[in-house]
């Protein structure tokens, strides 16, 4: 009939809506997440300390400077009670950025919510446990990979049975992109850790052969979504047509369900700059464009970054702005009304095809290395990233990878979003450790210390005699056995664990020519009777080495005599370093925000140690203020994410060792 009233198209549902966060203290981040689940955040996206994802409890001497910094700290099971308070469990999607000691969070969560009264069988989410990435990229990981691979299998093969909503792992190729990695790199080293772990779960034979599909079915992905919006459309296709194959093909999986590629997405935070912030705006639409527009390829969670990451911790407001731009494409645009609207475009069919042909050449490569952990332990995987970081950082630099505001397009007008009266980013207040450190000591004293000690006691036998650690875990969370505690314990049993670098071979640095520096650092070596040595070091326990390694790279690329020990040092063992190797200038590499205090503590051993005339350098995510800090404490230059040619920090440092070691002769 002419008056008919045209049917209203189908919706899909729309992903889960989610934002990364957490920090301070479990109350403060309680607060927040019951205020965004006010908002329309449909799941969590818990973000927890350093110490929390190193097994270290809030007084460990590493733990110094990094308590509640970029997460939440949860050192037993009364801080996760606070962190849920007033949030049903068995109504909630909970995805925990946690890999090292997911065994240990995925314990305490299903403790609490038996306190809760919830079934395990009701339990939905996900826990990352995704430790190779940690190896090769993020940094934190704490046992070598044959104990690492044998608890991700044990939280696997107890999750099928107990917690069968759960997603156990959650292969995350996220940090991959943020180390360097080209899609090619990312899909395939993802798909090898992947394979790895379930080919561990099935040699386990922990799992029944006609039961192991439902395993494969629960195992996700967590991606990445950068600004090459095409590419990262045909990126996630291939994801989702090699998965279904490998799982075919490896696995014999025959439900297409099962097969399914199941991913959550952080839109790249990498490439948002401190620079214009504003323009980060756009950068994370188009990005979260990437992993919604191809249903066949769509993801099921996205969670987007703040506009001003690149500044500090982001504000309430800051978080609502990025979950309003989810809301407004799910609900207010057609987009989920209609089927994939790229099938049959010959440019993405081609484009999916080459990454997936790529893809499975670097598959086959690893296969031949023994696999991912073989990989891992070789250095190869580190050393492919570290040299495409090293390409992408050069690119920056020639202009040959435009950014607009970085590199290209400067001119700029003052941003209303962060020249205010106010910050226009949180910050963490130093009693924040203050305090959790003193109610840590108050949980030790009130607890019942017998009844840890034998929950410990169990849970080292397990470890030792190799059965499943989970329910040992679950004791320990239950009798208020702390996060070091349990770390401690482990540690104990399966030793720790350094990686490989992957700066030890020196890449050619294909940017502005740096013949130049190379003179200067030759000149002031025959000047000083000895090659240049400089010493880049982590302290605390920042994971995120990029910037390090691409320093350590590119110093011995100009000619220097570089240190660099890789990740998780503690002050004096800088300095011991400093000492040992007679440096001339040393490097500090913090992203956590837990510059001040770290760099206080390291300038006073240099003092204590006669070598206060030592330039020291330091880079990190710093806020104006504290660089002023940070000068005062006596450093000699302070580099941001704005810095970014690495050139003209080489120069600045040669000239910096000369200006001392003149002066000193004086």
């Amino acid at each position: 009939m002419a008056d008919e009233k045209p049917r209203k198209a189908r919706r899909d549902r729309p992903w889960i809506f989610r934002t990364y966060a957490g920090h301070s203290t479990a109350a403060d981040s309680n607060k927040l997440y019951r205020t965004n689940l006010a908002k329309g955040q449909t799941g969590l996206s818990v973000a927890f300390d350093l110490p929390t994802q190193t097994g270290f409890d809030s007084d460990h001497e590493l733990a110094r400077g990094e308590v509640g910094k970029v997460g939440v700290p949860i050192s037993h099971i009364g801080d996760l009670r606070t962190l849920f308070e007033n949030i049903p469990l068995d109504q909630m999607n909970t995805s925990m950025t946690i890999n090292a000691t997911a065994a240990w969070l995925l314990a305490l969560y299903t403790a609490l919510a038996e306190e809760q009264g919830v079934a395990r069988a009701c339990l939905t989410g996900t826990t990352q446990n995704d430790i190779v990435k940690e190896y090769l990229s993020r940094g934190t990981y704490v046992f070598p990979p044959g104990p690492s691979m044998r608890l991700i299998k044990d939280t696997i093969t107890w999750s099928y049975r107990e917690l069968p909503k759960w997603n156990p792992m959650n292969v995350c190729s996220y940090h991959l992109q943020e180390a360097g990695a080209t899609p090619v790199q990312e899909i395939a080293y993802a798909l090898a850790t992947a394979t790895a772990v379930l080919d561990a779960v099935r040699s386990s034979r922990e799992v029944p052969p006609d039961e192991f599909p439902f395993v494969v079915g629960r195992i996700s992905f967590f991606v990445n979504a950068g600004i090459k919006f095409i590419t990262e459309i045909c990126k996630m296709r291939a994801f989702s047509e090699l998965w279904d194959e490998i799982c075919l093909e490896r696995y014999g999986v025959e439900d297409e369900k099962l097969r399914r590629f199941r991913y959550g997405v952080q839109v790249n935070s990498l490439g948002l700059t401190e620079q214009q912030p504003e323009n980060n705006v756009h950068r994370i639409l188009l990005e979260m464009l990437a992993v919604t527009l191809s249903k066949n390829a769509r993801a099921r969670a996205v969670q987007l970054p703040a506009w001003n990451e690149a500044l500090g911790l982001p504000r309430p407001w800051d978080q609502q702005w990025s979950l309003r731009m989810q809301q407004i494409l799910a609900h207010e645009t057609d987009l989920l009304a209609y089927g994939d609207i790229f099938d049959g475009s010959q440019e993405i069919a081609d484009k999916v095809e080459h990454l997936k042909s790529e893809a499975r050449r670097e598959l086959a490569h690893i296969e031949t290395l023994g696999g991912a952990i073989a990989a891992v332990d070789t250095g190869y995987m580190k050393k492919q990233l570290v040299a495409s970081n090293t390409t992408r950082i050069a690119a920056i630099e020639n202009g040959d990878e435009t950014i607009i505001g970085l590199n290209a397009y400067t001119e700029t007008e003052p941003s209303p979003l962060s020249k205010g009266e106010t910050n226009s980013f949180v910050t963490v207040a130093d009693s924040i450790e203050y305090d959790q450190i003193e109610r840590l000591k108050q949980w030790r004293k009130d607890r019942n210390n017998a009844a840890a000690e034998t929950a410990l006691s169990e849970l080292s036998a397990a470890a030792r005699e190799d059965r499943n650690i989970m329910e040992a875990s679950v004791v320990c969370a239950k009798t208020g056995v702390t996060t070091g505690e349990w770390g401690a314990a482990l540690r104990e049993v399966f030793g720790e664990y350094r990686a490989p670098t992957g700066v030890d071979v020196v890449i050619h640095v294909r940017t502005e020519s740096v013949s130049d520096v190379k003179q200067a650092v030759a000149a002031l070596s025959a000047k000083l009777g000895t090659p240049v040595r400089f010493l880049v070091g982590k302290p605390g326990l920042d994971g995120h080495s990029n910037g390090a390694e691409q320093i350590a790279v590119r110093a011995a690329g100009c000619g220097m005599d570089v240190r660099y020990d890789g990740i998780r040092l503690t002050p004096a063992e800088i300095v011991a370093a400093a000492i040992e190797d007679e440096v001339h200038a040393i490097g500090l590499s913090i992203l956590s925000g837990s510059h001040v205090p770290l760099v206080r503590d390291v300038m006073n051993r240099l003092r204590s140690a006669n070598l206060g005339h030592l330039p020291v350098i330091v880079g990190g995510i710093i806020p104006e203020e504290d660089r002023h800090v940070l000068k005062q404490l006596g450093v000699a230059a302070v580099y941001t994410p704005s810095d970014y040619r690495i050139n003209g920090m080489m120069s600045d440092i040669v000239k910096l060792i000369d200006n001392r070691n003149s002066n000193a002769a004086a």
